[in-house]
């Protein structure tokens, strides 16, 4: 049995600020871009209202007509420029070979397709009869053996003979006999069909082979083009994500649009002398919309906008994610300005030298590569750099520096109101019950990022449909908000009466403490239905908090042992139900000793804890920064602070045993109360054993 506890809190990430601002003065030394063809000038010719889009998106067309080059895509032109006429590497056009097969196939096709009257078909037996009956006045024999002619009435007709001639000499001598006019006409030569049989396989040989060297170019030129950059290019013309789709994150938004508004706006920010940053690099937890701002970004930018995940570069072949940095900078210069965004680039940009296997690896010859094309030898001048990441902190400190990313940007977990704002983006094109209070909800749901919200109102729409509803109410908020948080109900699993009985006072014990005692997060909801991996679930809402007393953890402590202390005060014994609750509680513990300096022994002293292995200097520099002594006082704070809580646990609901005994019976009836419900147990427990019940907080 695994009893379900939860507690969140944000961890605080030390980030590196942004310092100054390099220079870009070469900007104005761009050469103009590209004058646009002449109208009429074959496919790349413009409409008559072209001219007033270009007036209207200003700087966006040659961008716009650059970028389809870059990306290998346009169809407006050749590669220098020059406008596509059609033509093949020679004078004549592509289409003329295709246009002599068509005629060349036509000439055997249509003829034989072409309706011809030669008369009535007669066996040759019929034919002969009718030449003795004096019913056949013209023979026209043919040495291939047909013979056509006309009837005594003047219709046609046609019958195959046989023999060198067409007819023996008796059937001849029986046309003299009857007197019918006939002549002998000699097999006609079809020269087409003779060259065509003689030369048909040699053609089918030749464009076999044909065949074969096109299959294998195209092979050898997809092995040649792995160095090219797999960026995808975005027309701004037609954005699919602006700004106003991105709710809250206005100081984000502002220090993004800066940048945006230099490169469409350069002589505003020029006037006084003001400099772009060339890197912006966006932090913060996963799903806070670090992606969606960049795809923002690619709809309001007006210039070239190119989007590049950081495992793009990397490849089996050596020096391929070297040459894919090479040419995706290539593709940026060509359009003079341009944004060029890399997600996750946390896998390419780690510290160098930190691997096992030296320095020379695939990965660090991609990451001096970037850091050449973006502030080297050669400066990238009108090119800004985006990029996103989760792991600030194991990236080279290279590239942090100002002039190539010169401002760092977090993007944190929304506040309330930004919840709300986000909570109503998603919910704009669904249709919601007047019962549905998104500033309620945005309470109700603390620590979510941009992403949990979106999948949130996703939820709530599919339990709606699956309940019936033409609409979402606020009661399918409430039910997706527990299969979010709480995990899926698990209908399929019978527990027998005494792992029922046990779950109840579990999960009664953890509800008693986190209604009675001080500081810690207040209780919403308690369950003993099986949820996710656990068989119940007691759920404290947390609040908007942003510093953490030393009382709020040891009440956090104290709520998590409450599980396996009501187990034992009312069955005497334990079972495997707390895994979960002791190891979040020495985890918290730990912390407090060892980082938060909340140890009146240990003193204002901080270690790193041990974590999993990610960087090569972490296997290599394993030592622990303390002594044995030290580490033995460590461990005795920690199982001080959880032996001591462990007590408080037991004094709370020995003295509130009532109170327990009322939740628990409530939750096998009911199977799931919420905080008032418990709070109203609780003072009638106070009651009955002749307690004050008029404030039931443990002081």
């Amino acid at each position: 049995m695994v009893a379900g506890w939860l507690w969140q809190m944000p961890r605080e990430h030390d980030l590196a600020s942004s310092g100054i601002v390099r220079s870009m003065d070469a900007m104005d030394k761009l050469p103009p871009p590209p004058p646009p063809p002449p109208p009429g000038s074959g496919r790349g010719s413009k409409r008559p209202d072209d001219n007033n889009a270009d007036r209207r998106h200003g700087e966006r067309t040659p961008a716009n007509k650059s970028k389809g080059k870059a990306n290998g895509k346009g169809n407006e032109g050749n590669a220098d420029g020059t406008p596509s006429s059609g033509r093949g590497p020679g004078s004549w056009p592509r289409w003329t070979i295709f246009l002599m097969l068509g005629i060349l196939a036509a000439a055997f096709v249509v003829p034989a397709l072409m309706p011809s009257d030669n008369g009535t078909a007669l066996e040759y037996s019929e034919w002969r009869t009718q030449v003795i009956e004096d019913k056949i006045a013209t023979a026209d024999i043919n040495a291939s053996g047909k013979i056509t002619g006309e009837f005594s009435n003047l219709d046609k007709y046609t019958t195959t003979g046989g023999g060198p001639r067409g007819v023996s000499d008796a059937d001849e001598q029986l046309l003299i006999d009857q007197g019918v006019a006939y002549r002998f006409t000699a097999a006609s030569n079809n020269w087409l069909g003779s060259v065509l049989v003689l030369f048909l396989p040699v053609m089918l040989i030749i464009a076999f082979f044909v065949w074969m060297q096109r299959r294998a170019q195209g092979q050898m030129g997809g092995v040649m083009s792995i160095g090219k950059s797999k960026a995808k290019a975005y027309d701004a013309d037609r954005p699919s994500t602006t700004f106003d789709d991105i709710a809250g994150y206005a100081g984000v938004k502002q220090e993004i649009t800066e940048v945006v508004d230099f490169l469409r706006m350069p002589d505003r920010f020029r006037e006084i002398g003001a400099r772009v940053p060339k890197g912006i690099l966006l932090v913060g937890p996963p799903g806070t919309g670090k992606t969606l701002l960049a795809r923002a970004v690619a709809g309001e930018a007006g210039v070239g906008f190119f989007s590049v995940t950081g495992s793009d570069f990397m490849e089996m072949f050596v020096g391929v994610g070297a040459s894919r940095v090479r040419d995706l900078f290539q593709q940026a210069r060509r359009m003079g300005k341009a944004i060029i965004f890399v997600d996750e680039i946390d896998s390419i940009g780690r510290k160098r030298g930190a691997g096992l296997g030296g320095g020379h690896d695939e990965r660090e010859q991609t990451l001096n590569q970037l850091l050449a094309e973006m502030d080297g030898f050669e400066p990238s001048e009108g090119i800004v750099i985006m990029a996103a990441t989760n792991r600030p902190d194991v990236l080279d400190p290279a590239l942090l520096r100002p002039g190539r990313f010169d401002r760092q940007i977090v993007v944190p977990l929304p506040e309330s109101t930004e919840r709300r704002a986000i909570l109503e983006v998603h919910s704009r094109d669904k249709r919601m019950g007047p019962d549905v209070d998104m500033e309620t909800m945005a309470a109700a749901t603390p620590g979510m990022s941009g992403a949990d919200l979106a999948n949130l109102v996703n939820e709530a729409a599919l339990v709606a449909v699956r309940r019936g509803s033409k609409q979402i109410e606020r009661i399918d908020f409430e039910n997706a908000r527990d299969r979010v948080v709480l995990g899926a109900t698990r209908e399929s699993m019978i527990l027998s009466v005494e792992e029922k009985r046990a779950t109840a006072y579990h999960e009664g014990g953890h509800a008693l403490l986190a209604t009675v005692l001080p500081h810690g997060d207040p209780l919403h909801k308690v369950t003993i239905l099986p949820r996710g991996m656990a068989l119940g679930v007691t759920w404290s809402l947390p609040q908007e908090r942003h510093t953490y007393s030393k009382e709020f953890f040891e009440d956090t402590i104290c709520k998590a042992m409450g599980g396996r202390v009501a187990e034992m005060i009312v069955f005497g014994n334990l079972n495997s139900g707390a895994a979960n609750d002791l190891e979040q509680a020495t985890g918290i513990a730990r912390r407090m000793v060892r980082e938060w300096g909340m140890s009146e022994r240990v003193g204002p002293m901080a270690w790193s804890s041990q974590q999993a292995v990610f960087l090569g200097e972490d296997l290599m520099s394993s030592q622990r920064e303390y002594s044995d002594d030290t580490a033995k006082l460590l461990d005795e704070e920690i199982a001080r602070i959880l032996t001591t809580q462990e007590s408080r646990a037991r004094e709370v609901l020995n003295r509130h045993r009532r109170g327990l005994e009322l939740i628990a019976e409530a939750l096998l009836e009911h199977e799931t109360i919420n905080g008032p419900e418990v709070a109203k147990l609780i003072q009638q427990g106070m009651s009955e054993t002749g307690q004050p019940a008029e404030d039931i907080v443990a002081r």
